[in-house]
């Protein structure tokens, strides 16, 4: 689907969003809609250099960090759109082909605490690199707690109240949690509704009002989690359905409002607490398979890997109308 030297890595890439595709059918040819506009795209990837961007974090001024999940690099975008490399990890020795599901070694989640640092995962199908890492300012990035090779890390969010970090694991179905100074991952949720059907489960995760929220690519899903005061998980509460291609996600400000990339149909839709849902954005705005979602202020920021367009991978802003999202 890209180019030949990408190709055994775009086929896999792709199985990211085409499961989905069928399903859904192509996305709808409609521009921006209440409560987003203004819609533009401020940074364009490299295509070539396997930039396809997985996740986000934001920090005070304005700068995105993302994780290029091919090209195994976590990368700074100025507010002016300007990339800049901040680390490339070191390729497993089998060249990533032992990587669940996907078959190649991808970068995925990633957080920035108040300090600067960043937190990261990384996928290898190897015992020897996958897991969680940190990249310190100015520092070299280091692997802190090791992680299954036979899942595929995923998802990731840190309680800064409580010094942790959890991940989500794609393809073993479960909710690992593991301290910021690093050490032995303990499993904090492994319940059903994580599963995956065959392919991809729980993906996207956040800390919201004293829960962990969730989805699962597979169900089509957002779970709700409470985070109970011994620290451990109380029942799984499904919020919404039919959310096909589910990725990333991010909380408008508004309750429990979310707005959330579906990576197959090439959609961000509000997803209301009721769990009803709308489309907000489309291809026709420019999203090319939506990965991950991240709010600043009023404005949302939104990657495109196009796994499977293969054409722009970029990110997007659009403005977030607080009125119009509070009315709903």
């Amino acid at each position: 689907m890209f180019k030949h030297r990408l190709s055994k890595t775009a086929v896999s890439a792709a199985v990211l969003a085409a499961a989905v595709v069928a399903a859904t059918g192509p996305a709808a040819a409609s521009t921006v809609s209440a409560p987003l506009s203004c819609a533009h795209i401020a940074a364009h990837f490299d295509l070539a250099r396997q930039q396809m961007p997985e996740n986000i974090a934001l920090a005070p001024d304005g700068s995105a960090y993302v994780t290029f999940a091919a090209a195994r690099q976590v990368a700074r975008i100025t507010p002016r759109g300007t990339t800049r490399i901040l680390a490339t990890l070191p390729a497993p020795a089998d060249g990533g082909r032992h990587t669940p599901v996907l078959g190649f070694a991808l970068t995925t989640g990633i957080v920035r605490a108040q300090d600067g640092t960043l937190y990261f995962l990384y996928a290898t199908g190897t015992a020897d690199l996958t897991g969680l890492w940190r990249l310190s300012p100015g520092g070299e990035p280091q692997r802190i707690a090791a992680l299954p090779a036979a899942g595929l890390p995923n998802g990731l969010a840190l309680d800064p109240r409580t010094h942790t970090l959890y991940v989500t694991d794609s393809v073993l179905g479960t909710i690992t949690s593991v301290p910021t100074v690093g050490g032995t991952p303990r499993t904090w949720s492994s319940a059903p509704e994580l599963a995956s059907t065959g392919f991809l489960g729980a993906n996207g995760l956040k800390i919201h009002n004293g829960a962990l929220w969730a989805t699962n690519l597979d169900r089509g899903t957002v779970l709700r989690i409470p985070i109970l005061r011994n620290g451990r998980p109380g029942a799984v509460q499904t919020r919404a359905t039919g959310m096909a291609g589910i990725d990333d996600f991010a909380f408008t400000g508004h309750g429990d409002q979310i707005l959330a990339a579906l990576n197959g149909p090439g959609e961000v839709a509000l997803i209301q607490p009721d769990g009803s849902h709308s489309t907000v954005l489309t291809a026709a705005d420019g999203l090319q398979n939506p990965t991950s979602i991240a709010l600043r202020g009023d404005t949302a920021y939104v990657l495109s890997a196009a796994y499977v367009t293969a054409k722009d991978p970029n990110l997007l802003l659009a403005h977030l109308d607080s009125q119009g999202v509070s009315a709903k």
